[in-house]
């Protein structure tokens, strides 16, 4: 369950429809009429692809949405000299390239993946990580900001122009994976040093007590409504510290690099250092350095967060699967009896919000007042009606929580890995791409076989496929409609040639 995770419905937005067009499990290989045969799917794929790569791209790089005529749109609208680093941005088209060259030999996706390689490394930063975007044209980018990011309600994290590298939504962890990954297929020499400047970032960037901040090298600080620049605090929020983890086992199998694992091991046990007291056993977003719960954004509350107890449950019982230490473990019983306790009285349609007041445990709720950026104001309030929509209704199934924690909890000392691993199996996607932002909402999607006869036929005369795209309005997005358009989204593209992809794979399996 990872529905805790903050903004990923709205980062979901340009390329949910792809995840909903289902595709045929491996457990429903039988070729039928209604199923094309593997030639039509390459066939789909690299048409979809060349299309992608020579009319799309920017220098090998992508935003993540294009109106018919071409027109760029990342998280807000881009400038035409832009590419987005932010899932499912660049970086993702990268991995999901290299997986179609394994699944079908075509040398023609290594040779466009390292196209896609190209613009990661131009834009690398200094220290070795990467921004939400690069812009190939820097020098138009104060103007940018001044006259439309700085005035951009609700995107905080760009209204300011921060000197440095995030992984807030995986975007340095992505591009790093996608290095990796290529390195290990190729053994490409000019990798080398752009991967282990990378490594090297995200090793420095780990706090000695295991945490990662948002940002990182420390760079200017900006504050927001008068609160403290939480970029350097030590962050679970939008998946900052469980990807790290993940990305640093992956670096630690694929480069035998005993200090990536070490590494990881600090992350996971700081979920430990960072639990709260009983009888609020859960985690907060982000936590300044004495360790205390702080504010975000603005209406991130600096308190303990119902989503965010989820996911570090979910993380923890992996953590037990990973390493066979059942300290993780014994930490999760506690945060589950706080959830059960937390479940709000009365509530219709949902059972949780996403914050609580410290010791009284009554849920939190931020209301919002004024639309131009100039003059929102953010007050708490105990009341949901009226508040801002950030988390305030959450359905969280706590007792299956308890029941995969008891399932676990009993496995002999040998079996929890060996559990993990099976599941993974079982997802439809390989395991090869069950890491980073896209592939985790991928993994949970339902498929039926139908869908690969969807996909195939959807494509254009172009060879894109044109979905209907929604773009909120970048300076009051909950109170006025944004813009729709038919065109073409890399979530799009990417979610389709994954599913595409499980195809071959099953395919091949029963052969």
């Amino acid at each position: 369950m990872n529905t805790a995770r903050a903004r990923l419905s709205r980062r979901l937005l340009l390329f949910c429809a792809a995840l909903l067009i289902p595709c045929l499990p491996r457990s429903a290989m039988a070729q039928t009429p209604e199923t094309p045969n593997p030639a039509q799917v390459r066939d789909t794929m690299r048409r979809a692809t060349d299309f992608m790569m020579n009319s799309v791209s920017n220098r090998g790089g992508f935003v993540w949405a294009y109106t018919l005529d071409l027109e760029p749109f990342g998280e807000l609208p881009a400038r035409k000299s832009m590419i987005w680093v932010e899932p499912p941005g660049t970086p993702s088209v990268g991995l999901v390239l290299l997986e179609a060259y394994r699944a079908t030999g075509d040398a023609v996706y290594l040779d466009y993946a390292k196209r896609v390689v190209r613009p990661l490394i131009w834009g690398q930063h200094p220290s070795g990580g990467w921004n939400y975007f690069i812009d190939f044209d820097p020098h138009g980018l104060p103007e940018y900001y001044e006259t439309f990011l700085s005035k951009c309600w609700g995107w905080w994290e760009h209204v300011h122009p921060y000197d440095n590298c995030t992984f807030d939504d995986f975007v340095t962890t992505e591009s790093t994976r996608f290095l990796l990954r290529f390195y290990a297929a190729t053994l490409d020499p000019e990798l080398r040093g752009p991967l282990d400047k990378a490594l090297d970032h995200i090793l420095r960037a780990q706090y000695p007590n295991g945490a990662w901040p948002q940002r990182y090298p420390p760079g200017k600080p900006h504050s927001l409504f008068g609160r403290p620049d939480y970029t350097s605090f030590y962050t679970f929020n939008d998946g900052v510290m469980s990807d790290c983890i993940d990305f640093m086992l992956e670096a630690a199998e694929t480069l035998s690099r005993p200090d990536c694992r070490a590494a990881a091991i600090r992350g996971m046990d700081f979920y430990l250092l960072a639990q709260l007291p009983g009888p609020q056993a859960g985690w907060a977003q982000q936590y300044s350095p004495d360790m205390k719960p702080a504010w975000g954004r603005p209406f991130e509350i600096a308190t303990i967060c119902a989503g965010e107890s989820v996911s570090c449950i979910d993380d923890l019982m992996r953590f037990y699967a990973l390493t066979g230490d059942r300290r993780y473990l014994d930490a999760v019983p506690p945060a589950l009896d706080w959830l059960e306790r937390s479940i709000i009285p009365g509530a219709e349609g949902y059972t949780h919000t996403y914050y609580y007041e410290a010791d009284s445990n009554k849920p939190l709720y931020i209301r919002q007042e004024g639309e131009a950026i100039e003059e929102v104001t953010y007050t708490v309030t105990n009341e949901v009606e009226g508040s801002y929509p950030y988390g305030n209704r959450m359905t969280l199934d706590v007792g299956a929580l308890r029941r995969e924690y008891e399932r676990v909890s009993a496995l002999s000392a040998e079996e929890p890995k060996a559990d993990y691993e099976d599941r993974l199996r079982a997802k439809p996607l390989p395991k090869a791409v069950l890491g980073g932002f896209l592939a985790k909402a991928l993994a949970e999607t339902q498929q039926s076989p139908d869908g690969i006869n969807a996909i195939v036929n959807s494509l254009d005369t172009r060879g894109g496929w044109q979905e209907l795209i929604h773009i909120p309005d970048p300076f009051s997005p909950f109170t006025k409609p944004g813009r729709d358009f038919t065109g073409y989204s890399t979530g799009g593209y990417i979610g389709r040639m994954y599913r595409l992809i499980n195809y071959l794979d099953a395919f091949a399996s029963r052969r």
